[in-house]
């Protein structure tokens, strides 16, 4: 999997049937990356704002969406995806009808290289055009109650359980854990809800590699940070939503621009 061209990096479109704006957004964008040869495309979780199974699949904007990332890769762009806080039951049968590779929780991507997952670190010694790419929900430990819940949906035995219900209500259950995630979020502080910043320099200290991509926080930035052994930068993707939106494109040579996609 050759991925030494330019790669461009999204994260949280939460796609979902009421905004058919931002799946109109999201296929303007696909339709650019394949018009400009891109090489890979990596979707850094929440694709979708809730997703029940695989076998919702027939679902129409669950359908759309897969037929637009084949047109993807069928066009030559690879396309990735690591799983968020809202679609981590993404799993085999999307990507095979969708052309997208799944990866692990955390992986590094460089210049020539192929995505090596880094639970644990690969020995092999990183360019410097490389970047560390993730959602990003695993940075934020200050909000201990998230971590709990996303311990307990990541666990298998949950899951099973899950999908072994009828469709109807695994919807029913999606939609009020959303109503009690919004309610939640509402009470807890900007702040808690951020990356920790002693957890972001553990998973520098668990590489070489001194960039990383993420997303989830909606705090689009760019923070340059010391570490103990160097620089270190961390690039945060936007969510996607009225006036918001963007992607980070990062060329062969590692040079990494962000492309504004809020229209």
């Amino acid at each position: 999997m050759n991925i030494s061209g330019t790669a461009r990096f999204i994260s949280d479109l939460h796609l979902t049937s009421e905004r058919p704006d931002l799946t109109a957004r999201f296929a303007t964008f696909l339709a650019n990356t394949a018009s400009e040869k891109i090489s890979s495309l990596f979707i850094l979780g929440d694709l979708f704002d809730a997703w029940i199974g695989d076998d919702d699949l027939a679902q129409p904007l669950h359908a759309e969406v897969c037929e637009l990332l084949r047109r993807l890769h069928e066009q030559g762009t690879q396309v990735f995806f690591i799983a968020g806080n809202r679609d981590f039951l993404i799993g085999d049968a999307f990507a095979r009808a969708s052309g997208m590779q799944r990866l692990s929780d955390i992986e590094k991507v460089g210049a020539g290289d192929t995505p090596q997952n880094l639970a644990p670190v690969s020995e092999k010694p990183l360019r410097e055009t490389a970047v560390i790419i993730m959602h990003g929900d695993t940075l934020c430990t200050d909000d201990t109650d998230y971590q709990s819940f996303r311990q307990l949906v990541r666990n298998p035995a949950w899951q099973a359980d899950f999908l072994a219900q009828p469709l109807t209500e695994r919807r029913a259950q999606a939609v009020a854990l959303r109503q009690k995630s919004k309610v939640a979020t509402r009470e807890k502080s900007q702040d808690i809800m951020d990356v920790n910043a002693d957890t972001v320099q553990k998973v520098f200290a668990a590489s070489t590699c001194r960039r990383l991509i993420h997303g989830h926080t909606h705090r689009p930035g760019y923070e340059k940070m010391m570490l103990a052994d160097g620089a270190a930068e961390r690039w945060v993707l936007s969510d996607w939503d009225t006036h918001r939106g963007d992607a980070l494109e990062m060329d062969a040579a590692g040079n990494i621009r962000r492309i504004d996609l809020s229209r």
